[in-house]
């Protein structure tokens, strides 16, 4: 799914009106599993001007760059890092976690050949899906509609609960 769905679900699912730190941590929760691949691209596209097909055609799918979505695309961490939340009570934990796991269990069945390895360090395997949410040759322009359908209901959702204009805003 593309990001800023997983932001706006992330704060539907796991933002509290009342509380900051939560919705913050579920902000960023929803946020990080795609963070390393804004940072890596943005240094290749932006600072070192590498031409965006060699970018993601070629380093995408580099060892180097798959070490990293490995860590930060993890069922396996995120489950043990939400372990550790809910023992220790902190809502804040449970949220970052519980965000990242919803953007990772959104992306599994949703990457053909960009498919990460979600359950490092067990395993490399990588579920190729034959459904992508962007490739219209795995059903990207249907996946797409349902995609924008279901981030216009969770931002009705957030609307509603959240009253502030500055989540509103964002």
């Amino acid at each position: 799914m593309n990001s800023p769905a997983h932001l706006i679900f992330g704060i539907a699912a796991f933002g509290k009106p009342d509380r900051r730190a939560v919705t913050a941590a579920a902000f960023a929760g929803a946020l990080i599993p795609d963070l390393s691949l804004y940072l890596l691209a943005g240094w290749e596209l932006l600072i070192q001007g590498t031409d965006p097909e060699i970018v993601f055609g070629q380093m995408y799918f580099s060892e180097s760059w798959q070490a990293v979505f490995r860590i930060d695309n993890s069922f396996v961490i995120w489950g043990l890092l939400l372990v550790a939340g809910i023992m220790a009570r902190s809502t804040v934990l449970i949220a970052l976690c519980g965000a990242a796991l919803l953007h990772l269990a959104l992306d599994f069945p949703l990457h053909n050949d960009d498919a990460r390895a979600h359950f490092w360090p067990l395993t490399n395997w990588k579920f190729i899906s034959p459904v992508s949410y962007w490739d219209p040759d795995h059903y990207g322009h249907i996946v797409g509609l349902v995609e924008v359908l279901l981030v216009v209901a969770a931002s009705i959702y957030a609307w509603r609960r959240f009253t502030g204009w500055a989540m509103r805003g964002l």
